[in-house]
């Protein structure tokens, strides 16, 4: 067995020295600035040559003018083919794109907004599959009485996930605060089908999650068997008669007012 080796070609020599032709290329696109200093070549192929020189603008630190020049085949000109500025290593870069599918968050979406769903959404599936199993299939299908796609097991699943680790699942400050979970509370609305023994939603206008999607092992202070302090003991108002009296007879005292004994003091 023979190893293939690749020749890698010298870079062209003229290609090469045509450092100044590169440079003021650069600076018809550096305009008003001028470029940096010259950072280097890179061979691109057969009399082809890459010159790069440093980019001095603040808004680009790290990036650099790259001025790819070439020559033909038996010719002594070298002329200027690109010239453009690149990021070199080190450069701020934006972020890589992503489509708008991929960066939509939870609450973007906004008043007036529309939101398309691609056909091949794995969240949903035909509403003829997805429909109740008690439920007459070609029925609804012949007579357009179902929704054109429903949601789909690994679509449920998410959302159970996703309800599951939010602010109403159990894994919370107020549900472990909770005196007891929603699954035992008498506003605790059940879903209907598969999620029935999971979430429900929440019906006492006091709780914080009132119209919302709640995990059974959800919690708040609104639960409504909540233990109830008595209600503090208020003292009776003390009864007055002020319609009658009582006479008082004065009592005699130990001491002879009218006796003229020397009792000591003033």
């Amino acid at each position: 067995m023979t190893r293939t080796r690749t020749r890698v070609a010298a870079p062209d020599q003229a290609c090469v020295a045509a450092v100044d032709l590169a440079r003021e290329a650069a600076r018809e696109l550096a305009s008003p600035g001028e470029p940096g200093e010259h950072l280097g070549f890179e061979g691109q192929g057969d009399r082809i040559v890459t010159h790069y020189f440093a980019c001095l603008d603040r808004a680009y630190r790290g990036w650099r003018w790259a001025v790819t020049v070439t020559r033909a085949s038996r010719a002594k000109n070298v002329t200027v083919s690109e010239a453009v500025l690149l990021p070199g290593p080190g450069a701020l870069l934006a972020p890589e794109w992503l489509p708008w599918s991929e960066r939509l968050l939870p609450g973007d979406l906004g008043v007036g907004d529309l939101l398309p769903t691609a056909e091949d959404d794995d969240r949903l599936v035909p509403g003829f599959t997805g429909a109740d199993p008690e439920i007459d299939h070609q029925m609804i299908f012949e007579y357009g009485l179902g929704r054109a796609r429903v949601l789909s097991a690994i679509g449920r699943d998410r959302a159970a996930k996703r309800w599951h680790s939010g602010a109403s699942g159990p894994h919370t400050p107020i549900a472990h605060a909770a005196p007891a979970q929603c699954s035992t509370c008498g506003f605790f609305w059940p879903l209907a089908g598969g999620l029935r023994g999971e979430f429900g939603v929440c019906a006492n206008e006091y709780a914080p999650d009132d119209g919302k999607v709640v995990a059974a092992d959800h919690g708040c202070g609104a639960h409504s068997e909540a233990a109830v302090m008595p209600p503090p003991v208020e003292q009776a108002t003390p009864i007055l008669d002020d319609l009658g009296y009582d006479l008082i007879e004065d009592e005699q005292g130990s001491v002879d007012e009218s006796a003229s004994e020397e009792l000591g003091h003033s």
